[in-house]
């Protein structure tokens, strides 16, 4: 399912992710330990004044249901200022909100942040125009806070 998201209010950031697994998600190599690239995100979301609705450890849920699962948690964050217009110009936006990146360890132990882009997931409403200003500004977000959150 695409997850769209709202957004964090982040001018003039750049445009998409250095690494990328294909037109629908990017991703950026991270150093560090999963918790020590989510607890990065986290303080790059609370500085950009954004709001972080939810961590979720995946990895946790596995074990407690008695599971294995490499080390892998989303963070659930966004700001009305962006998602707003999104839900405006298209009602349907909403079952995408708010923003969300992963971080993940890979089967080699390499960690990664990794997130849809908004350009791809807005592609498919129908009331979003491709000219929508607020589709740059969250990736240009989802960029920044995934870069800052990279480290190395």
């Amino acid at each position: 399912m695409k997850q769209f998201l709202t957004a964090v209010v982040l001018v003039g950031f750049g445009a998409v992710s250095a690494a990328a697994a294909g037109p629908d998600i990017s991703k950026r190599q991270a150093q560090g330990t999963v918790p020590e690239v989510m607890d990065a995100l986290v303080a790059a979301v609370d500085g950009a004044g954004a709001t972080v609705f939810a961590r979720i450890d995946h990895a946790k849920g596995a074990q407690d249901a008695g599971m294995t699962l490499a080390p892998n948690q989303v963070l659930v964050f966004g700001n009305p200022v962006l998602g707003t217009p999104a839900i405006q110009d298209d009602a349907l936006a909403g079952l995408y909100l708010p923003l969300k990146v992963l971080v993940y360890e890979d089967a080699k132990g390499q960690v990664w942040l990794a997130y849809e882009n908004p350009a791809e997931t807005l592609g498919d409403m129908q009331g979003i125009g491709d000219d929508a200003g607020y589709i740059g500004k969250m990736q240009g977000a989802l960029d920044k806070l995934t870069s800052d959150a990279a480290g190395g």
